[in-house]
C-alpha cells in the first residue's frame, strides 16, 4: 500500500460511502469544525476506489470521517481527499491506525478494529506494531474476545477496570480472581468505588455467565469476534440512550428549579399562592430552590 507523494483529488461528499462509521464526541467534533472553518482542512481525507460500479458510491472512506461530517455542516459538497490503492484488510488497519494516533476511537471503536483485523489473520505482534499498542494489549483484548467475556469487555470500555485486571480476572479461577483483586488494590489499580464495582462485578460473571443477558453458568460454544462486538455494541448504545435521559431529565429539573426559585421571589406570585392556599412544598423541592446556585 503505497503512501508517499500521492496527487489530491476533489471528490463529492455523496460519492462517499463510510465504510466504518464511528461515534465521536460532541466537543471534539466541534474542535473538528471549528479549526476547519477558521484554518480550513489541514489533511486531506484518505479513500480507495470501490470495485463495485452499480452503487451511488464511487469510493470508500478510509480515514477522515471526522472531516466529511465537518465539511457537510459547514455547507460543502465536496473535500480534498487521497485515493489509494488497498486491500479491505490494508484500508481497516491503516484506518485505525490514524485514529489511535489522532486518539479520536473510543474504546468500543478498539475492540471492534482488532476483532475485525484478528478475522482478517493478522497476529497480535502485527496489530500492535501496526497501531502503537503493546503486545500485551492487543493479546489481551482478542483474549477477552475469543473467550466471550463481554460483561469484562463492558467494564473495560466504561473505565470500571483496567484491561490488564480483566485478563487476569478472565485466565483466573475463583481463589485466583481474589488475588487479582488484592493484587489490583495494592498497585492502586482498584480502589474505594471501583474495587466494589469490580467485586459486583464478578459475583455476576459467576452467577449469570461471561455474557450479557444470561443466566447459564458456562457457554458451550465461544461466539465469534463479530457476534461478541455486536452485543457489545447493542450494550454501548443502551448506555448511551441511558445516559442522554438522565440528563434530559436532569436538565428539566433544573429549569422547574430555576424557575420557581424566580417566580417564589415576585410578591405578587406569593400573594397568589396565599390566596390559593398553597403555603407548602415538597421537602425535597424546597431544599433544591433554597439552594445557592453557583455564580
Amino acid at each position: 500500500m503505497v503512501t508517499a507523494n500521492r496527487p489530491i483529488s476533489l471528490l463529492r461528499l455523496d460519492a462517499i460511502n463510510i465504510t466504518n462509521p464511528r461515534a465521536r464526541g460532541k466537543k471534539s467534533f466541534q474542535d473538528i469544525v471549528d479549526s476547519i472553518k477558521s484554518v480550513g482542512l489541514k489533511r486531506p481525507i484518505t479513500v480507495t476506489t470501490r470495485n463495485v460500479d452499480e452503487s451511488a458510491f464511487t469510493h470508500d472512506l478510509v480515514c477522515g470521517q471526522g472531516r466529511i461530517e465537518a465539511f457537510r455542516l459547514l455547507g460543502q459538497t465536496e473535500i480534498p481527499a487521497f485515493v489509494i490503492e488497498a486491500t479491505d484488510a490494508e484500508a481497516l488497519l491503516k484506518g485505525l491506525v490514524e485514529n489511535c494516533a489522532r486518539r479520536y476511537h473510543t474504546a468500543y471503536d478498539l475492540l471492534r478494529d482488532i476483532g475485525r483485523l484478528k478475522e482478517s489473520n493478522y497476529s497480535d505482534a502485527d496489530i500492535a506494531e501496526k497501531i502503537g499498542l503493546s503486545t500485551e494489549y492487543v493479546r489481551g483484548v482478542s483474549r477477552l474476545l475469543s473467550q466471550g467475556e463481554q460483561r469484562l469487555l463492558r467494564a473495560v470500555d466504561s473505565g470500571q477496570i483496567p484491561l490488564s485486571v480483566a485478563v487476569d480476572i478472565s485466565s483466573a479461577d475463583e481463589p485466583g480472581i481474589q488475588a487479582v483483586l488484592q493484587l489490583a488494590y495494592q498497585k492502586n489499580q482498584l480502589r474505594g468505588h471501583k474495587l466494589v464495582i469490580a467485586r459486583r462485578l464478578i459475583e455476576n460473571r459467576r452467577r449469570r455467565g461471561k455474557g450479557l443477558g444470561t443466566f447459564l453458568p458456562e457457554r458451550t460454544k465461544n461466539p465469534s469476534a463479530s457476534a461478541l462486538i455486536k452485543a457489545f455494541k447493542a450494550d454501548t448504545d443502551r448506555k448511551r440512550i441511558l445516559v442522554r435521559k438522565a440528563d434530559a431529565t436532569r436538565n428539566r429539573l433544573l429549569f422547574v428549579t430555576h424557575a420557581l426559585r424566580q417566580l417564589l421571589a415576585e410578591d405578587a406570585f406569593q400573594d397568589l399562592l396565599a390566596a390559593e392556599g398553597l403555603n407548602t412544598l415538597p421537602r425535597n423541592l424546597a431544599a433544591r430552590i433554597s439552594r445557592v446556585e453557583p455564580a
